[in-house]
């Protein structure tokens, strides 16, 4: 007779490689076999330690990136370990973005701070494959030039769509565009603004004013996706910690399109 999994017990998974971007953020590429979406997330743990959620950073050949901001105790002992060591995952949960949802379109992704975190997945696939949308951009804003993510990734992802990086502030004389990411929207050309397609994730503010954005220019409700993932805490919809109304996050999202997401009031 087979035993009914349990949800709550982990895995080991090696890492195979830790990369740097900032003094805070680095990215923990993971073993790992199995099916995973853009925009899903798994629980990483150590023991005495707890655990926290994480957003999918990066899908590759039997691993996942996973792109941990050092905020508190957990992710302060996982800044601890290198190359070979191991963490305890659970997942992948969540619904995650189905790239399917793009595929011939006019696509904007919008990404603000680590939000680019959890729509790498979708900007890496459409850079790999360009011919499968009509047209990419990526509009992409950190509060400081030291504050981007995937510097080497921008690199190979201006080769294959239009990319705006953006900075809050900067020196004078400084390389990068300096501005919110609301403020390129209006800029942006469409061949049909009826049928393009958006993906916008990072702060619940800059989410309200750039899906607000692209209302004002034209964009339908049911062509725009978001991410809530700021109350996720058990993963499965035991906790009720990330419930809003009847919907829980972890379950129902954390990925919704925007006639839904909306209404979830973080």
């Amino acid at each position: 007779m087979k035993l009914n999994h349990n949800e709550y017990i982990p895995f080991l998974s090696e890492i195979k490689e830790v990369i740097k971007h900032t003094d805070i953020e680095y990215t923990f590429r993971m073993s790992y076999i199995g099916n995973v979406k853009p925009g899903q997330f798994f629980e990483v743990s150590i023991p005495k330690y707890g655990e926290a959620p994480i957003s999918v950073s990066g899908i590759g050949n039997d691993t996942v990136d996973l792109t941990i901001r050092r905020v508190g105790k957990v992710t302060e002992e996982v800044f601890e370990k290198y190359a070979g060591d191991k963490l305890f995952l659970r997942g992948p949960y969540g619904n995650g973005f189905d790239v399917e949802n793009y595929k011939g379109k006019e696509l904007v992704i919008i990404a603000g701070g680590t939000g680019l975190s959890p729509v790498k997945g979708i900007v890496d696939y459409f850079s790999q494959n360009a011919s499968e949308a009509k047209s990419t951009t990526l509009i992409a804003g950190f509060k400081s030039p030291n504050d981007i993510l995937f510097t080497e990734d921008f690199k190979s992802w201006e080769k294959n769509m239009n990319v705006i990086l953006t900075v809050d502030s900067a020196e004078e004389n400084s390389k990068y565009n300096v501005g919110l990411v609301t403020q390129y929207i209006p800029e942006l050309k469409f061949e049909n603004i009826s049928e393009a397609v958006a993906v916008v994730v990072g702060p619940p503010a800059m989410m309200r004013f750039s899906t607000k954005g692209l209302l004002d220019v034209g964009f339908e409700e049911k062509n725009i996706w978001i991410s809530q993932e700021r109350k996720m805490c058990c993963g499965i919809g035991k906790c009720g910690h990330c419930k809003v109304d009847d919907t829980y996050i972890c379950l129902d999202g954390p990925v919704f399109n925007y006639t839904k997401g909306k209404d979830l009031i973080d």
